[in-house]
């Protein structure tokens, strides 16, 4: 056996894309960890012995044998096993380990793989209110629905992330044009109106292929109730896209499950959210204004809380204000935002990013899994969590997580420059030169993607492409 679809009791196992779920719920899984089940499934009934799997997991380190023994007890604890049950893997001292479970492999088909998953694209919703002044609103609701349906069912559907689906914002293209640039089968687009504390939403799904239109609907609610219509734009999308949620998955898009949200707080954030995404030390610090005047009518409103984070982090980091006091703002940020509201993966995302560039390390890691599994489409948060691993020096691990990252958000430029850094630093030359032209095709004006290509290039021996690329990297 080497790859494919598995199950073994209450679990199946898609070895090519490392997922593991438990009854349809994803079960998260650290990527060695998830490598090892993998390993062990496909070999189930024969012995493997230290030293094959050793080789596997790290075939380009020298790791102690108590690095195996941790994974084999993370993956227990995954699987249910207490520490001395062995009704999934048998310990044979001075040998090995087996997986003495009954493993069925299944035909193809039987389940979709999240290689083989539905991609969609939800097209920046047309701003039908007077004046550009409103912008922010339909932008955010754009992204607000990117994220609900990101976290809809991630092994059987992949989003496009927001940089990537705002790059056609009032665009002339096409539905089959738009598909193939971003490689989706089906295309979300809408509309949003507001009337004072009323909003009308239409929405359409088009499948890609033929430009039929599967579904459409229109939505007239107040703003307080803008979380429903995106959880019924959810199920919708779901039904004609024929994916099967999950008891837990159709529980967070119940009505009831749905909660009302302050009107003010809520336009507050997306405004703040808008101004964030400039980039500039001035809407930076305007974002974080708008973010802690939402909070003056939601105390509890957790999304606030991320955004003030994420902008401190990025005052930080542009080196516009100290350092430490901000990085000290945005931790205690995003560390309220995830205590409000624990399933919030961009709190998590944002914590962890602000202690990768603080050095507040130990148990990093874990912020980063929580962030991935609980918001699976947010493509920053695997481009972050690559940059970790590299330095770790998990450089398989790295590449195919910031490679996941840009499957998600393809004409990001800064992932593209990620990648190409990543792939630079694991002695990949000709792939990092690959992906920095095309982060520079979308971007020519990305000052990071000319320096990273001129040290890729002097890798190569090509010292004049080099020395151009620096000089275009610093005009």
């Amino acid at each position: 056996m080497d790859s494919g679809q598995f199950e073994f009791g209450a679990y199946r196992l898609d070895a090519q894309s490392r997922m593991l779920f438990r009854q349809g719920d994803h079960v998260a899984l650290p990527p060695k960890v998830a490598e090892l089940l993998v390993a062990l499934v496909q070999a189930a009934g024969r012995v493997l012995t230290r030293e094959e799997l050793l080789r596997r997991l790290w075939p380009d380190t020298v790791v102690e044998e108590g690095s195996l023994t941790s994974h084999i007890s993370l993956l227990r604890k995954a699987l249910g096993e207490g520490p001395t049950a062995q009704d999934f893997i048998e310990t044979l001292p001075k040998r090995g380990y087996r997986f003495v479970a009954s493993v069925k492999r299944l035909a193809s088909g039987a389940h979709d793989s999240g290689v083989d998953r539905t991609m969609l694209v939800v097209l920046p919703f047309e701003n039908l209110t007077a004046g550009e002044r409103y912008d922010y609103f339909s932008e955010g609701l754009t992204e607000e629905m990117i994220t609900e349906l990101a976290r809809l069912s991630p092994e059987r559907l992949g989003v496009i992330a927001r940089t990537s689906a705002m790059q056609f914002k009032s665009t002339t293209k096409n539905i089959a044009q738009i598909g193939t640039e971003l490689g989706v089968s089906h295309v979300l687009e809408g509309s949003v109106r507001r009337v004072g504390e009323r909003v009308r939403i239409t929405a359409q799904l088009i499948r890609v292929s033929d430009e039929s239109h599967l579904w459409a609907q229109s939505y007239e609610r107040g703003l307080h109730d803008v979380l429903e219509v995106q959880a019924e734009v959810a199920r919708a999308v779901a039904r004609e896209i024929q994916i099967r949620l999950t008891p837990h998955q159709q529980r967070r898009l119940d009505p009831d499950k749905t909660r009302s949200i302050n009107s003010q707080a809520y336009e507050l954030y997306l405004r703040g959210r808008h101004f964030w995404y400039r980039r500039t030390e001035e809407g930076i610090r305007k974002s974080i204004e708008c973010f802690e005047e939402a909070l003056r009518y939601d105390p509890s409103f957790a999304a606030a809380y991320d955004g003030i984070s994420d902008a401190h982090t990025m005052l930080a980091c542009r080196g516009m204000t100290p350092a430490v006091e901000s990085f000290h703002k945005a931790k205690a940020a995003a560390r309220q935002a995830v205590r409000l509201q624990p399933e919030l993966g961009e709190g998590y995302a944002s914590l962890a990013h602000v202690r990768l560039h603080d050095w507040d390390w130990v148990g990093l890691e874990s912020d980063f899994r929580q962030a991935v599994e609980l918001d699976p489409g947010y493509a920053i948060a695997h481009y972050w969590y690559a940059e970790y691993l590299m330095a770790m020096g998990r450089t398989r691990e790295a590449v195919g997580r910031v490679e996941h990252g840009l499957e998600l958000d393809p004409l990001n430029s800064v992932i593209n420059a990620s990648v190409g850094m990543i792939r630079y630093l694991a002695h990949d030359y000709d792939g990092a030169l690959v992906a920095l032209r095309r982060g520079l095709e979308i971007d020519p004006t990305h000052y990071v993607s000319y320096l990273r290509m001129g040290l890729v290039c002097l890798q190569k021996n090509l010292p004049n492409e080099a020395i151009d690329a620096m000089r275009c990297g610093r005009q």
